[in-house]
């Protein structure tokens, strides 16, 4: 069985050990370094051969939003899964402006945690539902109707709703089953989504998600 390598980076030791010795009941998980900051996580990726960096967003020396920054510039192919409190928003957008795969809440039932770590390492964008909303009830959003968007960028309504299920977390097959379509539909209407709209993966279209105001 092929194993998800995992850094976790905390500068709280409690959580750092308590997270690895649950992540390490999971089969397919191996946790190869626990690190207090985002320099020692990026120092752990030059030592080790790993998949998901689980990067708390406040610590001191280098926080999650620097260590992000850090370990995507050098390993692009890691990704980076933030662990964030329900007030981090201004935080959370950062480290997704630097290639973060998603956030989840440091209360996270830990299943969902496990879960989030494997959706991260497929490729899916792993969004917080709760803290999405609250993007949106703060103003990170321009609050504009969905109309709006789709004629200032040239998008179809399918296209914006499929920005919109993406924002909320969903897989292709997952956006495919919900719309009745096609999982190839789906992936060539992403395609399209990113032409129009200028930008280079999943994680910028769950900011252009956040930034319009059209979560749902």
């Amino acid at each position: 069985m092929e194993k998800i390598r995992i850094v976790i980076a905390d500068d709280e030791k409690l959580i750092r050990d308590g997270l690895k010795i649950i992540l390490s009941t999971y089969s397919d998980i191996e946790v190869v370094a626990l690190c207090e900051n985002g320099e020692e996580a990026l120092n752990s990726c030059r030592e080790n051969d790993v998949d998901v960096v689980l990067m708390d967003i406040r610590m001191p020396k280098c926080d999650g939003v620097l260590g992000t920054r850090i370990i995507k510039e050098e390993f692009k192919d890691i990704k980076v899964l933030i662990l964030t409190t329900f007030n981090d928003g201004e935080y959370i957008h950062e480290a997704l402006k630097h290639g973060a795969s998603g956030y989840l809440l440091k209360d996270s039932s830990y299943d969902l945690l496990y879960e989030g770590i494997k959706a991260s390492f497929k490729g899916n964008v792993v969004v917080h539902q709760d803290v999405a909303n609250k993007f949106i009830d703060n103003g990170l959003g321009n609050k504009c109707s969905e109309e709006e968007v789709s004629r200032k960028y040239g998008l179809t309504e399918r296209e914006v709703t499929i920005i919109q299920e993406i924002a909320n977390g969903l897989t292709n097959k997952e956006i495919g089953q919900k719309l009745h379509l096609s999982e190839g539909t789906i992936k060539n209407n992403i395609s399209s989504i990113l032409s129009k709209l200028d930008l280079r993966d999943r994680t910028q279209i769950v900011i252009f998600a956040f930034k319009s105001g059209i979560v749902k």
